[in-house]
């Protein structure tokens, strides 16, 4: 067995790379060095510069945003001007700075040729919760100080189940918590589970994701902490039932992007328009992992605790039977209207 890194723990140490502000590489035919533009300091612009003419790509979500045509579908790839600094790189990613950093432009698109690398480089960012704003460079030597990855490389690991113990709660005294840790490290997950759930019929379930603002503070801008309490609550009640929580903040962008997002909604734009600038899809959120577990659990078959029907049929494309949709319509308030309407109108919640 050999003691080298395999591809998911590449994965896993090219992701805390990025975050600390560190390049990676891709191994194309010739090496393509990757920085996050969020964590780019202006000594490692001129580094990259010095191997060769500096690239960024962006999600086509932004892209739409800066009006930069996507020639390569789902990213865009621009030129870095040698003109620019590395605080010009952080305004074309971050649209928190848009209106304090209006003149970026113009841009040159760049097309032709793969752009298999590029594509790899911003899914990377997106599961560091970084934003997806790559900077690139082709370099002509390998590098071999840093991470390297293959383009193909498995960009999702599987999960551990490493402990579970009897957790009496205020719900159940019959409680149990289950900890899942992916292989490749990273946030954990777990499983709640009240009773003694019939593996062989359908178990109430609900998928929850984790919300800081919601669930432990209690903030007034979603209905989390409201739903959170309600689903344990008639589990409790029916005497059964299987609640994941997933740590998949802000619908998978993490907790510093959503606040990004908070704070473009004091612009002015509701929850899909906030992420849509950032460069996110509407959510982010994989469910596959919350499929996953509840098979290693036991549970095939579900009543599932939602307001969303997407939420339903992303399980069942997992192989999950989901008998019955368990409304949970809870945690309206005065501060969170607006984006309860747009979970209504623009992501098919049944509110």
């Amino acid at each position: 067995m050999s003691i080298s890194p395999s591809p998911v723990e590449l994965r896993a140490r090219a992701l805390t790379d990025l975050r600390m502000g560190l390049p990676v590489v891709i191994d194309l035919p010739q090496p393509l060095v990757v920085c996050a533009a969020e964590t780019l300091t202006q000594d490692r612009l001129e580094a990259l510069r010095a191997l060769g003419e500096v690239q960024a790509v962006l999600s086509k979500w932004r892209a739409d945003t800066l009006k930069i045509n996507a020639y390569d579908g789902d990213v865009a790839r621009i030129s870095v001007p040698l003109s620019v600094d590395a605080r010009w790189c952080h305004a074309v990613a971050d649209p928190i700075l848009d209106l304090s950093y209006p003149m970026k432009g113009p841009f040159q698109a760049l097309r032709g040729g793969s752009a298999d690398g590029q594509r790899l480089a911003v899914a990377l960012l997106k599961a560091a919760h970084l934003l997806p704003m790559a900077i690139t460079v082709h370099s002509p030597e390998p590098l071999s100080s840093l991470t390297h990855l293959p383009v193909d490389i498995l960009l999702e690991p599987g999960f551990a189940h490493v402990v579970s113990a009897q957790l009496p709660l205020e719900v159940s005294q019959a409680g149990r918590l289950h900890v899942f840790r992916p292989d490749g490290g990273g946030d954990e997950h777990y499983a709640v589970e009240i009773g003694a759930p019939d593996r062989a019929a359908p178990v109430l379930t609900r998928l929850h994701s984790a919300c800081f603002t919601g669930d432990i503070l209690g903030s007034l801008k979603c209905d989390c902490g409201p739903q959170l309490k309600g689903a344990l609550a008639q589990m409790g009640q029916e005497g059964a039932g299987i609640l994941l929580y997933l740590n998949q903040e802000g619908r998978g962008i993490g907790l510093a992007n959503k606040m990004r997002a908070y704070a473009l909604q004091s612009q002015g734009f509701d929850t899909v328009e906030a992420n849509h600038r950032l460069g996110f899809e509407d959510d982010e959120r994989d469910f596959q992992i919350g499929a996953e577990l509840l098979k290693s659990l036991g549970f095939l078959s579900i009543r599932l605790m939602t307001n969303n029907p997407n939420k339903v049929a992303r399980l069942q494309d997992q192989g999950l039977m989901v008998t019955e949709r368990v409304p949970l319509v809870v945690g309206g308030t005065a501060q969170n209207r607006g984006y309860l309407r747009t979970k209504a109108e623009k992501s098919g919640h049944l509110l």
